[in-house]
């Protein structure tokens, strides 16, 4: 794991085991504009800021 904290880009996958969720939700955060992502080629990256700063939204609503 971590290879995934330094790196700016991380797979649908990644960010699903990090949050514990499924990939359909990861898919869904990035469709309704949560998350950014990148597409190459024929692979979906989700932008690794974007990710932490969702998540430290998340936790600062909860808080």
């Amino acid at each position: 794991m971590s290879e995934t904290s330094n790196a700016r880009l991380i797979t649908v996958q990644q960010a699903a085991d990090l949050m514990m969720v499924s990939r359909w939700t990861v898919y869904r955060l990035i469709w309704d504009g949560h998350v950014r992502s990148v597409q190459i080629g024929r692979s979906r990256r989700v932008i690794r800021e974007s990710f932490d700063d969702y998540l430290s939204n998340l936790i600062s609503e909860a808080a």
